[in-house]
């Protein structure tokens, strides 16, 4: 791969500390609550088809919040959108989400989309969060993935302003998902995540 890979500690932590901030106010103000203050008006959750958050998220905190952890980040060249993913357990439960977010106006970071699933083993958390980003090396006019960059759009589709890092998913009848995000390296689109939910039982 391509993107530059940043270190845990480098200064430029935005969306790192914006889903840390998240995970904390969770434990601190309770779980739905959370939610609630980091999220756009129009952010999406799954349950299990796609539905705006705001309208669909529980009135009522649970008694013990989730925890969850970034792992790792993926940011835009020019960083207005990333892409968190890491563990998250509960008390009988773990599991791994993954989280868009969208860099506000003030400069502060929104999420615009949730979701995750369970696991039978725990994904490893590194020591520190690995922060990758998005090359800004390539020539827009001569570049044959920059149709893909610019006109990457519809319901289920997301992109950075930049079109450096991009982001989709999709829903079966069954209620089965998968969620895809790509980054930009310098030549190409490298697909860095792909989540498959199955079908709730």
């Amino acid at each position: 791969m391509f993107f530059l890979l940043l270190a845990g500690s480098d200064p430029d932590m935005g969306p790192i500390e914006a889903e840390r901030a998240f995970a904390r106010a969770a434990q601190a103000r309770g779980q739905w609550t959370a939610f609630r203050e980091f999220m756009t008006d129009d952010a999406v959750i799954f349950s299990p088809q796609a539905v705006n958050a705001k309208d669909n998220l529980p009135e009522k905190n649970p008694p013990i919040a989730v925890q969850w952890w970034p792992a790792d980040s993926y940011v835009s060249c020019d960083g207005t959108a990333a892409v968190n993913t890491g563990p998250w357990v509960r008390p009988r439960s773990n599991g791994y989400f993954t989280t868009v977010w969208r860099r506000q106006p003030d400069g502060g970071w929104k999420w615009v989309l949730d979701h995750g699933d369970g696991l039978a083993n725990p994904r490893a958390l590194p020591e520190k969060p690995r922060l990758y980003k998005a090359s800004c090396d390539f020539q827009r006019s001569a570049n044959p993935n920059f149709a893909t960059m610019t006109d990457w759009a519809g319901p289920t589709k997301g992109k950075s302003d930049d079109g450096t890092l991009l982001w989709d998913w999709t829903v079966a009848a069954d209620g089965s998902r998968t969620f895809s995000a790509w980054i930009w390296n310098g030549r190409g689109l490298d697909r860095v995540i792909k989540d498959e939910v199955a079908a709730p039982k």
